[in-house]
């Protein structure tokens, strides 16, 4: 008896045990659901079509649905400076023209990206060509051959070493006094690009479109070391080495993101670029409350992030956004935040988002 007159309370104190016992169960529009909507591809026309359509389905559809939402509000918002980050190998993955066209839109306003992307894709933008590889030979062999392997895709070392003599021509033209950082290093050779060059290319977009390009871990990379043995050859010629400077990267950075009124970050992977990108209203917030002056209270109001990294094993490139809500990163929803995750491959999720975002643009 005393088990049935505890369960007994219990249900009373319980409204929605009540609710189901009375029958009065939630009808999902009562509580403003939003209802699902079988994808149809008989109405499928274009690619937005198809996007709009997988937002009304459920797991990774709805995901790049949504993602296409935040993007185009984050693009048609005049007051937002927008950053895209880069990591993983898109460009040797054949992603660098997604790239020139969220520049060439008016999609992005800046580059956070690591180097050997940079790098993979100034190899692209020069003519040179990489290559499916098909298992039918060891990595050792690939060694022995000059053949560098990305998975399922191939760089010749040839190529790295040809972009290395272009490397040394753009650098040759240095003053010795000057100091260099990479985004500076990313528009000389995007200069170089538009000059010498007839077709697309990251960096040759980057220069004509203004949108500057950061590599903060810029020694990783193999334009990187090209710098270096160019600064080498430079000493064994009696010479000073050229000056590299980062800070004037961060600083650089850090004025764009202070003098908007509103930020939105894009983001491919994550890594030491995402963070970077997000540390910006950080480092902001440091200057007033460590200097007293000269800094700002910024967070990004919009957030889209493709990455199949999941958020258990406590790494940068799987953290959620609301994780960043506590670092003071990201705006909150309650306060008017919009962000999305895509837990995908990029070369799958990121091009038929664009290309949504693209067609309702008109472009």
């Amino acid at each position: 008896m005393k088990d049935k007159h505890h369960s007994h309370e219990k249900m009373q104190n319980n409204p929605d045990e009540n609710k189901r016992k009375h029958g009065q169960l939630g009808t999902g529009y009562s509580d403003h659901y939003e209802p699902l909507e079988p994808l149809d591809l008989s109405k499928v026309k274009t690619v937005d079509d198809l996007v709009k359509g997988m937002k009304n389905c459920a797991f990774g559809a709805r995901n790049v649905g949504e993602a296409a939402d935040v993007l185009e509000a984050m693009v048609k918002d005049k007051d937002c400076f927008k950053v895209l980050t880069l990591s993983g190998a898109m460009t040797i993955a054949k992603m660098g023209l997604v790239i020139c066209d969220m520049m060439d839109h008016g999609l992005i306003d800046a580059i956070v990206s690591t180097g050997a992307l940079q790098a993979h894709g100034f190899v692209e933008s020069v003519g040179m060509r990489h290559f499916k590889y098909t298992w039918n030979m060891e990595d050792e062999e690939l060694y022995e051959k000059g053949y560098d392997r990305v998975y399922d895709t191939l760089e010749l070392e040839k190529n790295l070493d040809d972009v290395s003599f272009i490397v040394d021509e753009v650098l040759d033209k240095a003053k010795d006094d000057e100091v260099l950082y990479s985004q500076k290093i990313n528009h000389l050779l995007g200069e170089y690009l538009a000059k010498k060059t007839k077709g697309r290319g990251i960096l040759k977009s980057a220069y004509e479109k203004k949108v500057p390009v950061y590599i903060p871990a810029f020694t990783d990379s193999e334009v990187g070391l090209d710098v270096a043995l160019h600064n080498r050859r430079r000493v064994e010629s009696g010479k000073k080495p050229l000056m590299f400077n980062p800070f004037y990267d961060l600083e650089h950075f850090t004025e764009r993101v202070r003098s908007a009124k509103k930020l939105g970050i894009f983001t491919i992977g994550g890594g030491v670029p995402r963070n970077w990108a997000q540390q910006g209203a950080c480092y902001l917030d440091l200057i007033n409350s460590r200097i007293g002056h000269g800094g700002d209270f910024k967070r990004y109001s919009y957030a889209v992030r493709i990455c199949p990294e999941p958020v258990h094993w406590g790494g940068l490139s799987g953290c959620t956004y609301s994780e960043g809500v506590s670092w003071g990163k990201i705006v909150p929803q309650n306060e008017g935040g919009k962000y999305v995750e895509v837990f995908d491959d990029a070369t799958i999720a990121w091009p038929m988002i664009v290309k949504a975002v693209l067609e309702r643009l008109g472009k």
